[in-house]
This record gives C-alpha cells, sequence and structure tokens, in this order.
C-alpha cells in the first residue's frame, strides 16, 4: 500500500493518482518523498531495502544495500503480497550524530 502524502490516505499500489485528492502519487507518495530525502542528505551513503518477514518472492530478492543513485523504487515492480508491497527504505549512515 502507498500513502498519499497530501491527504494521507492509504491507496493500492497500483494506482498512480490518489483516489481521493488526485494528487501524483510519483511525485506524492510518502514513499517518494522519503527516497527524495534519503537522496539528499550527505549523511546517507547508501540505501538498503528492508522487507517484513511475510514479503512476496519478488520483494525478497529486492532486499539488501542499494547506492543511491541505483535504489529501485518502491513499490517493488511485480509485488505479488495481497496487502501490497512489504518494502521500506532504510539509511545506511556515513555518521550517526552530527
Amino acid at each position: 500500500m502507498q500513502i498519499c502524502s497530501v491527504c494521507n490516505v492509504q491507496v493500492v499500489d497500483d494506482l498512480e493518482t490518489c483516489p481521493n485528492c488526485y494528487s501524483n502519487l510519483a511525485e506524492y507518495s510518502t514513499l517518494t518523498i522519503t527516497l527524495s530525502q534519503l537522496k539528499e542528505n550527505p549523511r546517507v551513503k547508501s540505501m538498503r531495502i528492508a522487507v517484513s518477514g511475510d514479503a512476496c518472492p519478488t520483494c525478497q530478492q529486492a532486499q539488501g544495500i542499494y547506492s543511491k543513485d541505483n535504489v529501485p523504487d518502491l513499490p517493488i515492480e511485480g509485488c505479488s503480497h495481497k496487502n501490497g508491497c512489504r518494502c521500506y527504505y532504510q539509511p545506511d549512515l556515513e555518521e550517526i550524530y552530527p
């Protein structure tokens, strides 16, 4: 499931527009905003895709560490979980404290 950052409504993975406020989810989903913020953060040296224990095989294969330039977009294309993609981003930090 995606979450629209404009109206905070949960949206199924395959929709491109929020059915509640009609925002473009490619720009306004919480995942898109999180990815953008992590890429811009100089303390983040790479990104990890973490998955929940009940993730589908496609998402389990995507689990791992990626460079900021090569991290896949979420939701993972081809996800087959009945409740939607079970992946999320985690930063791999260069330094923990300022």
